[in-house]
């Protein structure tokens, strides 16, 4: 769904020195900086998603008078040039990103896009952190094409013991079935199994395929092109220390998998189930609380569950763990009408196909 901000608040004009393509030592001292940094915002993520070569490194730097610095993590579709050129923060299917730095405020991020629409590119993808979205709905007013979101995140600040407390009775109870029924859940921090995550992956997308009336040669192959096993592994080569992939498995057949990227805030990337193994063992709660323990182990601030989008049954889940949803927008600046046009094509495929949004 697509919208436009009509918020016409003032914001002051703000005038940073601009640096494209900031060196490591910049971005890696704008993300310690940050306590609460996505991982997708770190070098090695963007390293991750130009490693195929579709997209080429873009990411911008800028510096303030008043000392502050910031880095905006991103990418150009190596294809695209000039007045057709495509950025974003990140491509979609790659997770969130958007600008890095500590103190941020509706003033730096009206500098920032500022610059964005001197690049006079076709389009300008922005899908921020969540809780950030205050200062870009200020800043952004009606200068941008908006797509509604909406995400789900954790607090971690009180801690694995007092979270268990908090979560309702029968969330506990599915965690400790686990541990009765002998389920075994495995932390990788490589991506040595991801096969078997990828097995529960392709079923998941059956099951949805089923339940959105989509066919299921068109779900497997967009699903295919959209998250190819090649991906994951570049993901976990890429972010090294700071991928997880926890996996839980049913008389030694995998039946529950989640992955984490860890950095201020963990993200909880990719999640996937076998429904009929892991029914009645608590093997998915398993997963996810064990998750959420290697995410505090790190010293990660928040843990968020990614984009939920009008799922009742979706939200209710993470909410079970604690999650707070929030919505916000992901930001696009076009000088072509390309948000209009892609969401008009895929309404007449969905209205052809039958599909459903659950």
């Amino acid at each position: 769904m697509t919208d436009l901000l009509s918020t016409t608040s003032r914001v002051p004009q703000l005038r940073p020195v601009v640096i494209e393509r900031p060196d490591l030592a910049m971005w890696r001292d704008v993300a310690a900086a940050d306590r609460d940094a996505l991982p997708e915002q770190l070098p090695e993520w963007i390293g991750a998603i130009c490693s195929s070569g579709r997209w080429t490194d873009a990411t911008r730097g800028y510096d303030f008078p008043d000392g502050r610095s910031f880095v905006l993590p991103m990418v150009r579709l190596t294809r695209s040039a000039g007045s057709l050129s495509i950025f974003a923060s990140p491509p979609h299917a790659w997770g969130m990103g958007g600008l890095l730095g500590r103190d941020q405020d509706p003033g730096v991020v009206a500098a920032v896009i500022d610059d964005l629409e001197s690049l006079r590119a076709a389009r300008v993808s922005i899908r921020i952190d969540p809780r950030h979205d205050v200062h870009w709905r200020s800043a952004a007013s009606d200068r941008a094409v908006t797509i509604e979101r909406r995400a789900h995140v954790i607090d971690l600040e009180p801690g694995p013991d007092r979270l268990l407390e908090s979560l309702n009775k029968s969330t506990r109870k599915s965690i400790r079935r686990a541990e009765r029924n002998g389920v075994e859940v495995v932390v990788e921090h490589t991506g040595a199994r991801l096969h078997h995550h990828y097995e529960l992956y392709l079923r998941s997308v059956e099951r949805w395929a089923s339940t959105q009336h989509e066919p299921l040669r068109l779900a497997l192959w967009r699903a295919r092109r959209r998250d190819p096993i090649e991906k994951l592994h570049r993901m976990a080569e890429a972010m090294q220390h700071r991928f997880r992939h926890v996996i839980a498995y049913v008389d030694g057949a995998p039946a529950a998998s989640a992955v984490v990227l860890l950095g201020g805030t963990a993200r909880d990337t990719r999640g996937a189930i076998d429904r009929e193994l892991a029914k009645g063992t608590g093997a998915n709660d398993a997963v996810q609380w064990r998750a959420i323990t290697e995410a505090h182990a790190h010293g990660c601030r928040w843990y968020n569950l990614g984009e939920s989008g009008r799922s009742d049954n979706l939200a209710a889940y993470k909410e079970r763990f604690g999650a707070i949803a929030i919505d916000h927008f992901e930001y696009r600046f076009e000088r072509l009408p390309i948000t209009r046009v892609d969401t008009a094509a895929r309404g007449l495929v969905k209205r052809a196909i039958g599909f459903k949004d659950v």
